[in-house]
């Protein structure tokens, strides 16, 4: 596998932004022997999102990431959104517009990614979590697939004190627990006007430890989805908000990717 370590500038931002980046390896004698050589392959995608206190390189620092996809034939991109919660802020940046619009046309320019449907998925842990249903949610056109290790899948809870975001920094991002409710940020609403749609959801994993402090966060949106009917894989063990239990579930996260070369 190739490591990539990418800056570069985000125009939605307005600012020097980075993602790490891993691809799968080819080697040259394997290319020209399947008459490849000089030819970029485009391989399917997985977009790993990092929580609320993280950054592009905690997945790499924390697990063993490059080595769990070697040999799967799929790339890793792996980008930073600071403490954006994945939402176009209301005092702030628009980092929905550039994890869902400007991320994937930048790193398909960028790296030999496919842009089919079938071959993007989305993962991510607690806000991660929360940012890799909402694209899935919202944009099922472009992923088949999105996967939430312990993630802030109900917001409107959020808006309390002694909650990871602050009252103000909540108010920043989302404008407050009366305008989140029923917005496009608002999951449980998202995934109701998703399936009313008849639009196709993408397949949908979600996991969360029992003694996580998201867990009875994590039981509403299971249970609306449950009644909506959505494609759900569902997991819970013993675990707590930490990496000892993320780097045990990306791994079956990775398993659980329908990947068509796994047929």
């Amino acid at each position: 596998m190739a490591l990539i370590h990418c800056n570069y500038g985000s125009e939605t931002l307005g600012l020097s932004v980075s993602m790490d980046v891993i691809l799968p390896e080819r080697s040259y004698s394997q290319a020209k022997q399947a008459g490849t050589a000089g030819r970029a392959e485009k391989y399917p995608v997985l977009y790993l999102l990092h929580g609320l206190s993280d950054d592009h390189t905690i997945w790499q620092r924390r697990t063993s990431i490059e080595r769990y996809v070697s040999g799967m034939n799929l790339a890793v991109v792996m980008p930073t959104v600071y403490r954006g919660f994945y939402t176009d802020m209301k005092q702030g940046y628009a980092y929905w517009t550039f994890i869902s619009e400007e991320l994937p046309h930048i790193a398909q320019t960028l790296f030999p990614l496919s842009d089919r449907r079938e071959d993007n998925f989305v993962a991510g842990l607690s806000m991660g979590g929360y940012g890799a249903f909402k694209l899935g949610l919202r944009r099922p056109d472009r992923f088949a697939a999105a996967a939430s290790l312990s993630g802030a899948l109900d917001i409107l809870a959020l808006d309390v004190e002694g909650a990871p975001l602050s009252r103000r920094e909540y108010a920043n991002v989302f404008g407050g627990g009366e305008a989140a409710t029923g917005s496009d940020d608002d999951l449980l609403a998202v995934a109701e006007r998703l399936k009313q749609s008849g639009v196709p959801a993408p397949k949908l994993f979600q996991c969360c430890g029992t003694e996580d402090f998201l867990y009875e966060d994590n039981q509403r949106f299971l249970g609306r989805a449950r009644e909506l009917g959505l494609d759900l894989t569902y997991e819970e063990e013993p675990g707590d908000h930490d990496w000892a239990y993320w780097d045990k579930k990306i791994q079956r996260v990775l398993e659980w990717l329908p990947l068509e070369s796994r047929g």
